[in-house]
């Protein structure tokens, strides 16, 4: 398994591709293909037959993965996207911090 620098319920920003500049919330993260899913980000469009678990059918939006490379982690406390750095606490937990302020990334 990969080692992700995204975690579900981050805020984060897409750097590059159709959606750059775009802020989401991590839904999902897939750590083997290194993608996650992004609230709002990378739509599709599909169309599904009536069934038992969608019984209008129709047209449907939904969200694809998409990789984590292209995520960056948005600080609550400077508002911009930053790179992940990681520090030890005084109870020797080990926490993400915003290479930017210094400030703690995990709640």
């Amino acid at each position: 398994m990969a080692k992700v620098h995204v975690k579900k319920g981050d805020i984060v920003t897409v750097i590059s591709g159709k959606d750059k500049g775009k802020k989401g919330k991590v839904i999902r993260i897939f750590p083997k293909e290194e993608k996650a899913i992004v609230e709002g980000i990378n739509m599709a469009t599909k169309h599904k037959k009536p069934s038992a678990k969608v019984p209008q059918g129709g047209i449907i939006h939904q969200e694809l993965p998409i990789y984590t490379s292209k995520l960056m982690p948005v600080c609550s406390k400077c508002q911009s996207a930053t790179r992940v750095g990681h520090s030890v606490l005084a109870d020797g937990t080990k926490v993400r911090v915003c290479k930017k302020c210094g400030e703690v990334l995990d709640k």
